[in-house]
């Protein structure tokens, strides 16, 4: 049994990558958010502003201790999700763990070359992005560094790349 769970901040490629790797291994792909959605019929955008932080990251947690009890699942958490509750020391207990590290910058311009938009940044100039990821990142990955392995993600501008990126982490996963 394979539980393959990626961490990492908005833009690192946690969606990408997660689709890939769950194909290269004949495995279902989740992402947290989407599966909130799906179950809560509402947006992660509309439970926020109903529910507030709190009552958002509640359903987040319940949620999460929901999907990581699927077996052979790769599943994708918002960038906020192992920085509540135990969170992190939960999913440590029973899955395998991989932070998606990049730099402000690179996440940066995966954030500008995909095609979701996000609350939290827009409208923001490449500066003020930057200076939000670097400041959101001071606080979070402290949270990211806990997992148990570390993938450093260079810009995922192209197939191959992705296909590197996925072949690195199956083998530091040895799968």
């Amino acid at each position: 049994m394979v539980r393959i769970v990626l961490l990492g901040f908005m833009g690192a490629g946690k969606t990408t990558i997660g689709h890939q790797l769950a194909a290269s291994l004949g495995m279902p792909f989740y992402d947290l958010d989407w599966y909130i959605q799906m179950r809560f019929h509402r947006t992660v955008e509309q439970l926020f502003e109903e529910r507030g932080e709190e009552g958002f990251r509640e359903i987040e947690r319940n949620m999460l201790h929901e999907v990581a009890e699927f077996e052979n699942v790769v599943l994708s958490c918002g960038g906020g999700t192992p920085c509540f509750f135990d969170n992190m020391e939960y999913l440590n207990s029973n899955s395998e763990t991989v932070y998606l590290k990049a730099e402000p910058e690179v996440l940066a311009m995966h954030l500008k070359m995909g095609k979701v938009v996000r609350p939290l940044i827009k409208g923001k100039t490449a500066e003020e992005l930057i200076d939000f990821i670097r400041e959101s990142l001071e606080k979070r990955e402290k949270y990211y560094l806990q997992a148990k392995h570390v993938l450093d993600v260079s810009l995922l501008d192209n197939y191959d790349k992705i296909k590197t990126s996925v072949a690195l982490l199956r083998k530091e996963l040895g799968l």
